[in-house]
């Protein structure tokens, strides 16, 4: 089958190569033909090394499609049943799962250091045990959720990560009060999410703030009542909340420059919500006096921190119901073959999304 391989960490371009072949089937898996798969940023981050990635690896975890085959024990899919690909199922029976935080479930995790594809050059991992940027998967059978069949395979696709994170981080983690004010920075997809997900709660001012002219522009569409770019977030700190700080503020950049930028910008006894995804060895300073005096909460958001499974269902709920945009989040499809076309325009930042058809 085809599949786009990165040969070594930090290399610009993948390989789009027709000798790969998914491995691991067996008792508790299942094999997926991949329909659709979105570009994430973690998937850059993973190619330039930004978060810890075994090579060479292909790429992606943003995926669905539609069950071949399933391996002894699997009950709750069949072939030909449509799935969105879950990189971070939940095992149900550890102390996170247990306590009902099932997006610190690790058993996922552990998946990540076992290769899921060979070719004749030897053995490929996938990313975050799953590698989407191939024509087929095989992934535990927890990975696999069932989806109804009127929701597209793209649609299907940004739910299974960059949806799901930011609309909980609005939802879940942060569960933004109404008429409260909101700040977000970065507004690709996941910040678009984050943004949608404050208009849900009933947030009365919603700042997007991006470096990028077209997707402040975007962001106006999707529920922010003002776009900046980072200059001129001071100005609309004073404007919006009279220089006191926003109620809510979430960084969805993942880095600790955009961190202290946020932590700066939210009230004394308002509430960071960290949602991007950054390296191990970027470190966000914060002295004790400041902790102690402003009272902020700093609220870590991990896939949206809450149940994925209802997180699913409640997005696909309020995608039927019009209360949120999907479509609009995928502003280019592009054929596998053209891949390396997709990640270049994610580079740019001038994308919300590009969706993969494989």
């Amino acid at each position: 089958m085809r599949a786009a391989v990165q040969h070594e960490i930090g290399q610009d371009k993948l390989e789009v190569l027709d000798d790969v072949e998914a491995v691991g089937f067996g008792p508790g898996k299942v094999r997926i033909r991949v329909r659709a798969t979105g570009l994430c940023h973690s998937d850059l981050s993973a190619m330039n090394g930004v978060l810890p990635q075994p090579a060479p690896f292909v790429p992606g975890h943003e995926g669905a499609g539609e069950i071949t085959e399933v391996g002894d024990g699997v009950t709750h899919v069949k072939p030909g049943d449509r799935v969105v690909i879950c990189w971070l199922p939940a095992c149900g029976v550890c102390p996170a799962c247990k306590r009902g935080q099932t997006e610190l479930c690790l058993a996922g995790f552990m998946n990540a250091g076992t290769p899921n594809f060979k070719r004749p050059g030897g053995d490929l991992f996938g990313f975050a045990g799953t590698g989407t940027f191939a024509e087929e998967v095989v992934v535990d059978a927890g990975c696999a959720v069932p989806i109804p069949d009127d929701v597209p395979f793209d649609i299907a696709a940004l739910i299974g990560c960059g949806v799901t994170t930011g609309l909980g981080a609005a939802l879940n983690t942060a569960d933004v009060e109404a008429g409260s004010s909101v700040a977000v920075i970065g507004c690709g997809g996941v910040g678009i999410s984050a943004i949608q997900g404050a208009r849900l709660k009933g947030a009365a001012e919603i700042v997007a703030v991006d470096p990028v002219a077209s997707r402040r522009e975007a962001a106006l569409g999707f529920g922010a009542t003002k776009a900046v770019s980072p200059d001129e977030l001071a100005d609309a700190k004073q404007s919006v909340t009279a220089g006191e700080g926003f109620d809510y503020v979430f960084e969805v950049v993942g880095k600790s420059a955009t961190a202290r930028t946020a932590y700066d910008h939210t009230r004394r006894g308002g509430t960071l919500v960290v949602v991007g995804a950054g390296a191990m060895d970027d470190f966000l300073q914060l002295n004790m006096f400041e902790l102690f005096f402003d009272e902020k909460r700093i609220l870590p958001s991990m896939y949206g921190g809450g149940d994925v499974l209802r997180s699913y269902e409640r997005t696909i709920a309020l995608w039927r119901a019009g209360r949120i945009d999907l479509e609009g989040l995928i502003t280019h499809r592009v054929p596998l073959a053209e891949i390396n076309e997709a990640l270049d325009q994610m580079r740019s930042g001038t994308a919300l999304r590009t969706c993969i058809e494989i």
